[in-house]
């Protein structure tokens, strides 16, 4: 595996760059950010990803190992390949990637060309749990996303008898075994994720019961 390319730039294009190591041109594909970086005759360094196809091995290059990694992570989302995984990295960086996924934010990611609404929703679904911010960023992402579906699922409990309070109570408790679920910020979903939870809780309170008698 090739990790990264130090050497003189030889070139920088659109989609582009050459690094010149030792009298060996090396082409790899990079994001403009990326791209922006590198000046024709200095020395440059970008990590790389080796992508191998029957006819083909392509180098993509990126700005640090974290723009990489992201890469590689947005490579096993499926319909997703390496010019899809790149576009999205030229849209938006990595830690702005990360929250998105995280938080089942998928309109984020139908403002990259090429990305409507099923694979947008496709690569949050299959990105949950592999993608975490760094930091603080974490929790605001989480806080952010409970902001904007806890108050319709309380709603929809309240309707059906529960009081707010143990409503919001039997989501929480329900979510915290099941937290991807939490993350995809599906309304009806975390609904049913709850209602589930709380016939089995249920079963296990009659149980208790039985048991003491």
């Amino acid at each position: 595996m090739i990790s990264f390319l130090r050497g003189t730039v030889a070139h920088v294009g659109l989609s582009t760059a050459v690094i010149d190591l030792n009298g060996a041109g090396m082409s790899v594909y990079a994001t403009p950010q990326t791209l922006s970086r590198l000046r024709v005759g200095e020395e440059g360094k970008v990590f790389t990803s080796l992508i191998v196809r029957e006819d083909s091995l392509t180098l993509f290059g990126f700005t640090d190992d974290d723009e990489r990694e992201v890469f590689e992570v947005l490579l096993s989302v499926s319909g997703v390949g390496p010019r899809l995984a790149l576009a999205v990295l030229a849209v938006h960086d990595p830690e702005a990637i990360r929250v998105a996924a995280h938080s089942g934010d998928s309109k984020t990611f139908t403002k990259v060309p090429g990305i409507g609404p099923k694979v947008a929703g496709r690569i949050v679904l299959e990105l949950a749990g592999k993608l975490v911010p760094h930091g603080t960023a974490a929790a605001s992402a989480s806080t952010a996303a409970e902001e904007a579906w806890k108050p319709q699922v309380v709603a929809a409990m309240t309707s059906l008898g529960w009081s707010e309070k143990d409503a919001s109570s039997s989501i929480d408790k329900a979510l915290a075994d099941a937290p991807e679920v939490s993350f995809r910020g599906n309304v009806p979903e975390i609904l049913r994720t709850t209602l589930r939870w709380l016939g089995q809780d249920g079963a296990r309170a009659g149980n208790r019961v039985g048991n003491r008698g």
